[in-house]
């Protein structure tokens, strides 16, 4: 059994595992290779196999966290039902769930965005996570018949982006609802009922 309490995991998985934890934690910057390789019981020859660079590994995780994040927007959206009007404020409560999980540290993309510099591969993923969301959200806008779907799409990521970072600047369990309540006014003025 490894130092990480992974026992028939696969390398590459259990390092990225590892990253994971410690690269939301601390962030890809705080955290050494040497920390990843000793963390989760692989050889520094089998990580650079999977991972020749550490910005191959930091592009892994961003890529988990937004197979986890982005999944579970999407989730939370068709939970509120049929009706994109719904699921622009149904994928809210995808918020409520993130900011309430133990060891919250706010938005990864926007974690890592800061940490990285711009015009990097790292920092040009940070955008595209955001920009794919942004271009989701627009189409539910416009399906909802949104007089304006970039507009109200930019709106309500912005409410989701702050909701995530009220998350780990105050904790306030009311934040994620006050955000919703929000998107429910925001879709109410801009989305026509049919």
């Amino acid at each position: 059994m490894t130092q990480s309490g992974a026992t028939t995991q696969p390398a590459r998985e259990r390092i990225l595992n590892t990253a994971f934890r410690l690269f939301y934690a601390h962030g890809p910057r705080g955290v050494g290779v040497d920390t990843v390789i000793a963390e989760s019981g692989v050889a520094k020859a089998t990580l650079y196999k999977y991972f020749p660079r550490k910005d191959d590994l930091v592009l892994a995780y961003l890529d988990k966290v937004d197979q986890a994040w982005f999944g579970g927007l999407r989730a939370a959206a068709r939970n509120a039902g049929d009706a994109p009007r719904d699921q622009l404020v149904g994928m809210f409560d995808a918020l409520s769930t993130a900011c309430r999980r133990e060891g919250y540290h706010g938005c990864a993309f926007i974690n890592t965005a800061a940490e990285s510099e711009t015009g990097s591969e790292v920092h040009a993923r940070t955008v595209e996570h955001k920009n794919v969301v942004r271009a989701w959200v627009t189409d539910l806008a416009r399906r909802a018949g949104a007089a304006d779907p970039d507009l109200l799409a930019r709106q309500i990521t912005l409410l989701i982006d702050g909701g995530l970072a009220a998350g780990v600047l105050d904790a306030d369990p009311a934040a994620p609802a006050a955000a919703k309540a929000t998107a429910q006014a925001l879709v109410n003025a801009s989305c026509p009922l049919a």
